[in-house]
């Protein structure tokens, strides 16, 4: 017979708000969701990871798969699929490079470019819509809060 963890009741404050934080981050997890099933049904419609490699472009310009694999932090697998989708919308360019014909650049095209700061409007206006009762420190205190999850999603 195989020993089941007993799982107890939280009753102390923190304990709820550590329970209603991970309650959130399954939220935000199932609207990623949602956004990866509109971005592959509906033209026009980027996912998170479409929208940080469009954004590690345009920050560092033309990377190689590998590079925007690391950008995006996903897989080189991953990244090429991503890219393709990207090919396939006219935002991005890859072409083998001249040095090493193995490896593929991958650069913004003006239609990414154009959508990808579009994007970034609608992101920056809604943040600030939303969140605009906070102050920086709140706002601080947040990102550290996904950043551990994030590091403790990646040990799961």
């Amino acid at each position: 017979m195989t020993e089941q963890a007993q799982v107890t009741p939280a009753d102390s404050p923190r304990d709820h708000a550590l329970d209603r934080l991970a309650r959130a981050a399954y939220s935000l997890s199932a609207a990623d969701a949602r956004l990866r099933g509109r971005a592959t049904r509906t033209a026009g419609a980027l996912s998170l990871t479409h929208a940080r490699a469009m954004r590690a472009l345009a920050d560092q310009g033309p990377l190689t798969v590998t590079q925007l694999a690391t950008a995006t932090e996903t897989t080189n697998a991953a990244a090429t699929q991503l890219v393709n989708g990207l090919v396939n919308a006219d935002y991005v360019t890859r072409e083998r490079s001249a040095g090493d014909k193995r490896t593929a650049v991958v650069t913004l095209t003006p239609t990414g470019t154009q959508r990808h700061r579009e994007r970034q409007a609608v992101l920056t206006q809604a943040l600030h819509a939303a969140l605009s009762h906070h102050d920086t420190a709140a706002l601080d205190a947040a990102t550290d809060v996904l950043r551990h999850l994030a590091a403790i999603y990646d040990q799961l």
